[in-house]
């Protein structure tokens, strides 16, 4: 969901590239998507089978499973704690032997930012018994997140397929993270070759190609992917807020992009669109987007899930360096990365603590792949710092990656950098 994100004076001399005949055809022929309604009919099934006065593994599992994937379509979180608590009263009921609860609770703490949680239950379920494959996928998945990335690969090179969605869609993240774009964006769409009929899974792997165009600054490119998405299921929510962000920060649309995400607020119950709507260019519209995006993004059923938006605007539009600092340094609790080090010395750093801020930065961050958004706190903060080489070569990295990152970011690097 929470899933990777130009607007500047020539990004509007150019050809408007979201079609707002198309969005209209989306938003008035919307339909449930037939996996959807396939989905609501499993749960319904699964869950009539279920006797509370004789615990089961099947059928609950599958009912978790199924609300799983409820929350996948509609933002449903309460669907995934359900899900949670289904899955552990059969770990319980089952006295911990079963490896796959363990697996399933594992991939749910990945969904919701619990990653060291999810290392201790990869490392139980290994204890009980793994198929390779299985220990393999998700062994790399938890190791690409907690930021062992040495590991990963190794775990991924043993994954090599040629016919593999799981394999490619995997190696588009390792080869995105060490910055060879082109290459993900290949792997992304193999995966979506690979994805043999399945259009949930073909649709999840063409809207990451779209995040993956964005990020290369191919726009149009991008676009196709998600109206791709959206032919296959026109409540596909991620796609339809990638054209809102397109006509946010290519086409200057802004009152494309914020009836796109309004929309999108409407079908999903995620906080995401207003984030979105938080980078707007309407002042009023960005402050209110942005408080009624961090009162509902710290409801304590989404954990850390929203950490590094809410750092965001709590160093940004919200002015709140100090509750910043405060999750930027309980977010090392959880994974300590390259990239949250960086969250936690730009929060410092916008909190007043300059000298605690570059210690950070030397130690952990200098010299390690990031982000646009990482590159540009990093950029002003060598600025603030009086180190004007390093913040400008911080700003011309994060430059390359402008369409990710807002019209009010590209413009102070536009500013900042001379571009």
């Amino acid at each position: 969901m929470l899933l990777p994100f130009l607007a500047g004076s020539c990004g509007h001399r150019e050809e408007k590239i979201v079609s707002g005949r198309f969005i209209d055809s989306v938003i008035s022929h919307y339909a449930v998507a037939p996996i959807t309604r396939d989905n609501i009919k499993e749960m319904r099934f699964w869950a009539s089978r279920i006797n509370p006065a004789l615990p089961g593994f099947v059928d609950e599992s599958r009912y978790a499973g199924g609300l799983a994937m409820d929350f996948r379509f509609f933002g449903e979180i309460d669907s995934l704690k359900k899900a949670d608590s289904i899955l552990q009263k059969v770990d319980l009921d089952f006295n911990h032997k079963e490896a796959s609860a363990d697996l399933a609770l594992m991939t749910h703490c990945l969904t919701e930012h619990r990653f060291m949680e999810a290392d201790s239950l990869l490392l139980r379920a290994k204890s009980l018994g793994l198929r390779p494959q299985e220990s393999l996928t998700a062994s790399f998945d938890v190791d690409f997140e907690l930021g062992r990335y040495s590991t990963a690969q190794i775990e991924l090179n043993s994954l090599r397929s040629p016919d593999d969605y799981g394999y490619f869609f995997r190696r588009s993240k390792m080869d995105h993270l060490k910055g060879s774009l082109d290459s993900a964006i290949r792997d992304m769409q193999k995966a979506a070759d690979l994805a043999d009929g399945n259009a949930f899974l073909k649709g999840v792997a063409l809207a990451n190609a779209g995040d993956l165009f964005i990020h290369s600054g191919n726009l149009a490119e991008a676009s196709k992917a998600y109206m791709t998405c959206l032919r296959l299921n026109s409540s596909d929510v991620h796609s339809l807020m990638g054209l809102g962000w397109i006509a946010l920060v290519h086409d200057g649309n802004d009152s494309l992009a914020e009836r796109i995400f309004r929309v999108a607020a409407l079908r999903n119950n995620l906080p995401d669109p207003m984030f979105r709507l938080a980078q707007s260019r309407d002042s009023v519209l960005a402050m209110t987007s942005a408080l009624s995006f961090s009162q509902k993004a710290v409801d304590i059923r989404y954990g850390r899930m929203y950490n590094k938006y809410l750092i965001q605007l709590y160093t940004g539009i919200l002015h709140d360096p100090a509750r910043a600092e405060s999750m930027a340094k309980d977010e090392l609790n959880n994974r300590a990365t390259p990239q949250t080090y960086a969250w936690y010395a730009w929060a410092l750093f916008a909190n007043g603590k300059k000298q605690d801020a570059y210690d950070v930065f030397e130690q952990h961050v200098s010299g390690q792949p990031l982000e646009g958004l990482e590159l540009y706190w990093m950029g002003k903060m060598m600025k603030g710092l009086d180190k004007g080489y390093n913040a400008q070569a911080f700003f011309k990295a994060a430059y390359e990656t402008r369409y990710d990152l807002g019209p009010a970011i590209e413009a102070d690097i536009e500013k900042e950098s001379g571009n």
